[in-house]
């Protein structure tokens, strides 16, 4: 009798340890809605030539004050359109990149200050 009591004991201390482990699905925590970044132009790998200007499009979530461009870690100042539910954004490659490769790299925060990065590597002619 002391051995049925014990494994069933033992069994459901097995399964109660195994079902807080996967928490609770709590609806009060916000899920995090990263801005996306689509429409890369000139396209990922493209042969360009020094100061070219490039663009993309971010989601509506973005927010838009907080977008920041920086190509080869040297920032590039940027212009900022509102299109239907997104944003277009322009910019132009710096001077001092010719003969190179280098990645355009974009950070910014959706909304809900969750963060989004993303970015392609470009060809940049002498």
């Amino acid at each position: 009798m002391n051995t049925i009591k014990l494994i069933t004991v033992l069994i459901l201390t097995v399964f109660s340890s195994n079902l807080l482990a996967y928490g609770s699905s709590s609806s009060s925590k916000k899920a995090c809605n990263k801005p996306k970044f689509t429409q890369f132009t000139p396209p990922h790998l493209a042969v360009v030539a020094a100061q070219s200007e490039f663009s993309f499009q971010t989601s509506a979530s973005t927010n838009p004050d907080s977008i920041e461009v920086s190509v080869k870690n040297q920032p590039v100042e940027i212009t900022i359109d509102k299109v239907n539910n997104a944003y277009s954004v322009t910019g132009k490659l710096p001077a001092s990149l010719k003969g190179t490769f280098a990645r355009v790299q974009i950070e910014a925060k959706g909304t809900n200050n969750c963060k989004g990065s993303d970015g392609w590597l470009l060809n940049i002619e002498e």
